[in-house]
Order: C-alpha cells, then sequence, then structure tokens
C-alpha cells in the first residue's frame, strides 16, 4: 500500500501531523501498537488531570466549612475516582478515533518497523506482516518512564506512572522517586486521598528544573500538606521481599531505611527508539534520542521525527507544534521554527506550576541586568475571594530593553494564566505594554500585571 505521508505513532505529536498532512492534501496513514492517543490520552496528561480533579474536589469537600458550606464527614472512593479517570481517557481516545475518520486517514494497527527509507513493515497482533510504503516518514514513537537498577519496575510495589493511575487498591504509604512534574503530581494525588506520602529527591530541591524560589515555595506547600520530603538523597537499593517495600536511601547525613506499601520511580523518561529501524537506515541519534533539523528532518532524506524520541522538551505541547511542523515541511511550506525557550511548563499539583523563558539565575548566567517582580496571591482579591491565597507570580526582564525574559507562577489555575507570558514573548512585548494592557478585576491574571508593576516600582496593590 502506497502513501503520500505514514506517520508511526499516535500520540500528541503523531495524530496532528497526520491530520495537518492530510489538510495540506497528502494520503496518510497512522500506525499505532497499543491505542489511538498514546500515551498522553491513554496514560498521561489526560487521565491523570482526572485523578487530580478528583483529588482538588475532595480537599474542597474536606474544606467545605471555610466556605459557609457543610458536608458532613466527606470520603474518597478510590476505585471510583480511577473508574472516573480511565473513562474520560477512553473519551479522548475515541474523539481521535473520530478525528481520524473525519480526516480520511487510515489507521493501521500493529508496531512499525523501517525498512527502507520509504518503506515501513507493520506487525499485527496476531503477527502479521505487510510493507506500506510512503515518500515520507514521520517517526513520533514517544518515550517510556525510565528504569533505575537501584528500583526495577515490577508493577506490583516498585511501580511507574502507568501503575499509580490504575492500582486496585489505595496504599496507606508509598514512596515517591523524583519530584519532576510527574512525581510531584502523583505525591500531590495520593497524600491527598490520605496516603503517608514521602518524596526522595537527587537533586538539592524539588522541581528541579524550576526557578529556585518556585522550589522554595512548593516545597513549603507539600510539607503543610504533610508529604515528607528529602531532597539530595537517592535510592540505593529497595527490598520487595517483605509484605510492602523496604528502600535504603542516601542522604546528606548518612543512610536511612524507608518502609512503605508502594515505591513509585518518576524518574524521568526515556525514548522509544528500540527496534524501529533507525540502524538499518543509518539515522543519527545522540543520547538515546533522534537527531532532527529545524524542520524535523532526520539525516535522512524523507523521514523525520518528533515529540519525545528527539532532544526538545519531552512534553505533548512540545510534540504537537513538532509535527505539525513535520506535516508542513513535508508538505512545502513555511514553517516558523520553534523557539525552545519559550515553552511553557506545567506541573499540575495543587498549587500548580507553571513557568516559562528563563529563570532568574539562568538570566543572570546569560549576562543580562535584570529587574524581577513578584507578586503574592495573598494580595490578589480574586485569590482571596476563591480561597487560594498560596504562591505568587514572578517576572524577569531585561533592565535596559524591557524584554520579558522569563515568567514563573505557582498557584491555583496557573497553568492557565501562563499563556499570557507566552504569547506577550512571542510578540516581543516589553514590560512597558504588559503594564498598559488592562487586565480584568478581580482576576488571578491581574498578578501577571502587578509583578510587573512591582518589578518597575509603580505597583499599587502591595
Amino acid at each position: 500500500m502506497a502513501y503520500d505521508v505514514i506517520v508511526l505513532g499516535s500520540g500528541p505529536g503523531g495524530y496532528p501531523a497526520a491530520i495537518r498532512a492530510s489538510q495540506l492534501g497528502k494520503k496518510v496513514a497512522i500506525v499505532e501498537r497499543e491505542l489511538l492517543g498514546g500515551i498522553c490520552l491513554n496514560w498521561g496528561c489526560i487521565p491523570t488531570k482526572a485523578l487530580l480533579k478528583s483529588a482538588q474536589v475532595y480537599e474542597y469537600a474536606k474544606h467545605a466549612t471555610d466556605y459557609g458550606i457543610t458536608i458532613n464527614n466527606p470520603s474518597a472512593d478510590f476505585g471510583g475516582v480511577i473508574k472516573r479517570s480511565r473513562g474520560v481517557a477512553d473519551k479522548m481516545s475515541k474523539g481521535v478515533q473520530f478525528l481520524m475518520k473525519k480526516n480520511k486517514i487510515e489507521v493501521i494497527m500493529g508496531t512499525g518497523k523501517l525498512i527502507a527509507k520509504d518503506k515501513l513493515e507493520v506487525t499485527a497482533a496476531d503477527g502479521t506482516k505487510q510493507v506500506l510504503e510512503a515518500k515520507n516518514i514521520i517517526i513520533a514513537t514517544g518515550g517510556r518512564a525510565r528504569q533505575l537498577s537501584s528500583m526495577p519496575i515490577d508493577g506490583k510495589k516498585i511501580i511507574g506512572y502507568r501503575e499509580a493511575m490504575v492500582l486496585p487498591t489505595q496504599p496507606k504509604s508509598m514512596i515517591v522517586c523524583g519530584s519532576g512534574a510527574i512525581g510531584s503530581e502523583f505525591a500531590y494525588f495520593y497524600n491527598s486521598l490520605g496516603t503517608k506520602t514521602t518524596i526522595v529527591e537527587f537533586m538539592p530541591r524539588v522541581v528541579p528544573v524550576e526557578d529556585e524560589e518556585i522550589s522554595k515555595e512548593l516545597e513549603k506547600q507539600f510539607k503543610k500538606q504533610g508529604i515528607e520530603i528529602m531532597t539530595s538523597s537517592e535510592v540505593i537499593s529497595v527490598d520487595t521481599s517483605g509484605a510492602g517495600v523496604k528502600a535504603k536511601v542516601k542522604t546528606p547525613t548518612g543512610e536511612v531505611t524507608l518502609e512503605a506499601d508502594i515505591l513509585l520511580s518518576a524518574v524521568g523518561v526515556v525514548a522509544n527508539i528500540e527496534n524501529v529501524g533507525l540502524e538499518a537506515l543509518g539515522i543519527k541519534t545522540d543520547k538515546g534520542k533522534i537527531i532532527v533539523d529545524v524542520n524535523q528532518q532526520t539525516n535522512v532524506p524523507g523521514i523525520y521525527a518528533i515529540g519525545d524520541c528527539t532532544p526538545g522538551q519531552a512534553l505533548a505541547h512540545v510534540a504537537t507544534r513538532e509535527g505539525i511542523n513535520a506535516a508542513e515541511h513535508l508538505s512545502g511550506q513555511h514553517i516558523d521554527p520553534i523557539d525552545y525557550n519559550n515553552v511553557p511548563g506545567c506541573t499540575y499539583c495543587s498549587p500548580e506550576i507553571a513557568s516559562v523563558g528563563y529563570t532568574e539565575k539562568a538570566a543572570k548566567d546569560a549576562g543580562y541586568e535584570i529587574k524581577v517582580g513578584k507578586f503574592p496571591f495573598i494580595a490578589s482579591g480574586k485569590a482571596a475571594a476563591s480561597g487560594a491565597t498560596e504562591g505568587f507570580v514572578k517576572v524577569i526582564y531585561d533592565a535596559k530593553y524591557g524584554e520579558f525574559l522569563g515568567c514563573h507562577m505557582i498557584g491555583a489555575a496557573v497553568t492557565d494564566l501562563i499563556a499570557e507570558a507566552v504569547v506577550a514573548r512571542k510578540l516581543e512585548t516589553t514590560a512597558h505594554e504588559i503594564l498598559n494592557a488592562i487586565h480584568p478585576h478581580p482576576t488571578m491574571s491581574e498578578a501577571v500585571k502587578e509583578a510587573t508593576a512591582v518589578a518597575y516600582g509603580e505597583a499599587t496593590d502591595i
């Protein structure tokens, strides 16, 4: 069977790439070995947000009296929470099926492997094989949980993110190794439902890629919620011979042993590039990632790669933009190369975290003279009315020209607020223009303007 484009993988990079190529007049097939929508829709972004929403609703119920409402003895139905999450994921996956039909994209279920620069062999679940041909092939094979030899995932006592979403019963205690987005989100979720939770982080602070002040605030809020945090610490071995796990942890003050029902390994993501046929075609890789140019092209003409299997940030929205860029480039369209320093990052624990651009330290290290402003949500009328005064917005500007260098947020709904900073930076908006753009009152979004006013000594509400 011959096509113009074959997309290998139907995650948040693959299926938009297929749709965009179809919109541009290409005959397209998409190959998927598991479920349409990939990890994001089925085992990542979407179902985890459903879990976190349930946790947030439970938190509201427990603190209903703070809002003048009485709810007697609310309880969390763990099985019901998991069931709702799976239902949301299933609905979204069916949505992708609809989009494939709508855009006349042929869906072929099976495992794909490159056998030539224009040929892909697909092995179905029953072992039957077929060879597809295309002028262009887009590799969108995504990633999976990284495993460390000190804590090999067995799916029962040592688990990864997939198992964490469908545990049959709620554990009484859990050790979470890693405090990036995945680790922090699951730590919040399980702790809020009553699981005694301990975070073990190798780096000196939690969410280590974030601005240092964000890390400090999240650690403070997590501890306030009852989460135990161990930084500059490393799990060196795990004993699973008993009823639960015994983790030996190396800390700055010596070794300690932690006991829990389950250990969640959340130590990063590794690309799915094995058995794809890269070596046979001479497709270049480095540090476990497929090397691409600004157009998402590999070194082999006609073959593109996008998403978590390439060196960019392992984020769904990055994969989507890369997929669309690849589809447009192979169709002869002019593309706008991605500015990877203007990619927002979001963590959906409570309080939420969102950031884009330079951290304060990175801006200084880059040689900028900077102006920094910080507006705490405790001074926000909307935050006070909502009962969500934790956190702040921090903005960083170039002192000379007012260039918007970075924005870092922690608090309620900040994952929705960060888009303002992303668009502003894309348009090369200056601090002066942010100050003079009228923000609605009362809203959480006012904090962006107010933080900017603090940076320039013009604050009127703090």
